[in-house]
């Protein structure tokens, strides 16, 4: 099961967003401890200048009446607030009397106002005849909505959306370049990816494209040389053939004719295994096309029950039909030159494709030797080997097997013989003939 997080994309989000959090969290405790302190700052300077106003207008004008909320309280009042301790006051009243207390001169008593009386502090210096009483503003006055959640909100969302903008950005070269990465290690047709995306980024993608040139023209010129030698080989075979035929000694002659159906048949493999040309045969059924084969094999050997079928693909599950010809009769000629009956062709439908798979009951290819067996020109002897054979076989079915968009596997089974299974992707034979005939400037060849 693909999770999102295990991406570029995934993570560069998780890393993004959890920083972008973080950091909007820090500032907006930040900002609100700022406010809180900047509104103690303004209040405690608001109501200095209002005590000190008071005490000038006594000493300048006693006669003019004082503002409403102004005013001046008898010492011995018994409205006269109780002195409370800074542990009895809410945190930011007893900041702001701690404040008011360090503007004003040393000596000077502040009191906050009775609690349910609208906000105001008493203030006796050592000059004063009695309490000054002036009003403050609320240190943190209410509201219904903090518009900083709001702004905060909207800051952060449009960050985000940023970021997510920035890291696909920046993974959409990246995946590019791992698809072209998989289909280049498939040994499926890879086009030049775009050279986008930070320096290093395009560094890494032209490297990439070079590589892909370079091993391109280097299958292409073994390609051209391997099918030039074969092709050449053939005229001399046919007379070489001819001439074995018009031999005298019948022993003789039967042993060349051999030797030289072994060559030919060394050359047809050399063929098959430069063509490197898109299958453009039409599609057919990967299921009625195996039944085929298999009666074909049986009429070989009347009454021999050497290939046994096990299908159960359906007739959605369709190959080209020259592909699936070379498939099957190279895998059934590995089978039956090397295995042991009985040969048994299966076909199924998997989650992650469809499943074509040959197997024999024969002794298999030793665990160290599996990695080789589909290299070409591999023969794996003493087990393996034999006249008439190039190692070619495996090779040539694990790449008309990546041709067509599958994987191949070649193992052995738990209780003897050798399997060799094709994992098709279900889309592949979707697509048109036409499309496979004419093919892309990059489809001509295969790795």
């Amino acid at each position: 099961m693909r999770r999102p997080i295990d991406s570029l994309f995934g993570r560069l989000v998780v890393l993004v967003i959890g920083v972008l959090v973080l950091s909007h969290l820090a500032w907006f405790a930040v900002i609100r401890v700022e406010r809180d302190y900047s509104q103690t700052r303004y209040a405690v300077e608001e109501a200095a200048f209002l005590v000190e106003a008071v005490r000038q207008h006594i000493a300048n004008n006693p006669e003019q009446p004082l503002p409403s909320r102004v005013r001046i309280v008898p010492l011995q009042d018994a409205d006269v607030p109780q002195p409370a301790s800074g542990d009895e006051l809410p945190r930011p009243l007893s900041r702001f009397i701690e404040d008011m207390k360090d503007r004003l001169p040393d000596g000077t008593d502040v009191r906050p106002g009775p609690p349910g009386a609208p906000p105001s502090v008493w203030v006796h210096g050592a000059k004063d005849a009695g309490w000054i009483v002036v009003p403050v503003q609320p240190l943190r006055p209410p509201r219904s909505r903090d518009r900083m959640l709001v702004w905060l909100a909207i800051i952060f969302s449009t960050a985000v959306l940023a970021a997510l903008f920035a890291a696909w950005q920046l993974q959409s070269p990246l995946r590019s370049l791992a698809q072209a990465v998989a289909r280049f290690g498939r040994g499926q047709p890879t086009p030049p990816v775009p050279e986008r995306g930070p320096r290093e980024l395009r560094q890494l993608t032209h490297g990439f494209n070079q590589m892909v040139r370079e091993v391109s023209q280097s299958e292409n010129d073994r390609a051209v040389m391997l099918a030039g030698v074969a092709h050449d080989l053939k005229t001399p075979l046919a007379r070489l053939r001819l001439r074995a035929e018009m031999m005298d000694d019948e022993k003789t002659r039967d042993g060349v004719v051999r030797d030289v159906d072994s060559m030919a048949h060394i050359v047809d493999q050399f063929l098959v295994f430069a063509h490197d040309r898109p299958d453009g045969s039409e599609p057919v059924a990967v299921d009625q096309q195996c039944e085929r084969v298999a009666r074909a094999y049986r009429a070989v050997a009347p009454g021999a029950d050497t290939v046994r079928l096990k299908l159960e693909a359906g007739p959605d599950f369709v190959l080209p039909a020259a592909t699936l010809d070379r498939l099957l009769s190279n895998l059934l000629d590995n089978a039956h030159a090397y295995g042991a009956p009985p040969i048994v062709i299966e076909t199924r439908r998997e989650a992650k494709g469809w499943v074509l798979s040959v197997s024999d009951h024969g002794k298999g290819i030793a665990p160290d030797d599996l990695i080789k067996a589909s290299r070409p020109f591999v023969r794996l002897d003493p087990a393996r080997g034999g006249s008439g054979h190039s190692g070619l076989g495996l090779a040539i079915v694990e790449r008309l097997a990546r041709r067509a968009g599958g994987e191949c596997e070649i193992g052995n089974q738990v209780d003897g013989g050798l399997q060799v299974a094709m994992t098709f992707p279900f889309d592949p034979a979707a697509r048109t003939v036409t499309a496979r005939r004419a093919g892309s400037p990059h489809e001509e060849r295969a790795f």
